[in-house]
């Protein structure tokens, strides 16, 4: 598995940012239980950081019951999860129909997110921020759905608003976050226009941010999911009867009908 990490900023407590980017992908299930962590070699590499950083961030993330260590074979995740999983009722279980309310949680969510980020980010966040747009853009310029670079980004964000209860509410809903947001990066893949429209509404989320102002933020996360919603709702309706439909399985799955 090719998982894009981003490099830590120096200043910062590094093992602490790299223990949260993993633990970030052990909640959004981009490392499942009983998956094989890269090498330490490998972390080393792609975090930019050295071997005393990434075994503290191991450490920390072996305490929290995230990871363990098997003699002679190397680190895996565990089968302990940090959260209890989500119980949705399955009269929502309509695909393209939880996919648009899972939309407007997030549309909830990064409007203030983005405001926070705008009034306390740092030089540091803005920077690592700005790395993680362009690893989107350019997975998209590659062919790449942008799944991964488009939740690091998000990602980056969140971080930079520094409320650790908002990252864990994040955390907590990571797996239905990415499910929608793999659909609704399919579904733009399809049209230039809607990409465009993606990119254009990104970079203004982090114009913003940059800049300092709240307001702006605010509005361009809630412009941005709203235009989702848009493009969502918009799509051909051959998507949801192949793609669309398939993709959104995993919101939906394993719900517990009435």
């Amino acid at each position: 598995m090719t998982t894009p990490f981003l490099p830590v900023s120096a200043g910062e407590r590094l093992s602490v940012k790299v223990a949260d980017q993993l633990a970030a992908l052990i909640h959004s299930g981009q490392f499942k239980p009983g998956d094989k962590l890269p090498t330490e070699a490998k972390l080393v590499e792609q975090f930019q950081v050295s071997r005393t950083v990434v075994r503290e961030a191991m450490s920390r993330l072996k305490s929290l019951g995230l990871l363990e260590s098997r003699q002679g074979s190397g680190v895996y995740v565990t089968s302990n999860t940090a959260f209890a999983p989500l119980n949705f009722d399955a009269r929502f279980a309509e695909s393209k129909v939880a996919v648009l309310h899972m939309v407007e949680v997030r549309r909830a969510l990064e409007a203030e997110v983005a405001g926070l980020a705008a009034t306390r980010r740092s030089n540091a966040d803005v920077a690592r921020i700005q790395a993680a747009v362009q690893c989107l853009e350019q997975a998209a310029l590659s062919g790449k759905n942008g799944v991964d670079e488009d939740v690091l980004f998000h990602r980056a964000i969140a971080e930079a608003a520094q409320n650790p209860f908002l990252i864990s509410t994040l955390d907590y809903l990571a797996q239905f976050l990415r499910g929608a947001t793999r659909v609704t990066r399919a579904n733009e893949a399809h049209r230039h226009d809607f990409m465009d429209a993606v990119r254009a509404e990104h970079q203004a989320i982090v114009q913003a941010i940059q800049a300092g102002d709240a307001l702006a933020a605010r509005a361009a996360a809630a412009r941005h999911m709203d235009n989702a919603v848009t493009r969502i709702e918009n799509a051909d309706p051959s998507f949801w009867q192949a793609e669309g439909m398939e993709l959104a399985h995993p919101l939906v799955s394993g719900l517990n009908p009435h």
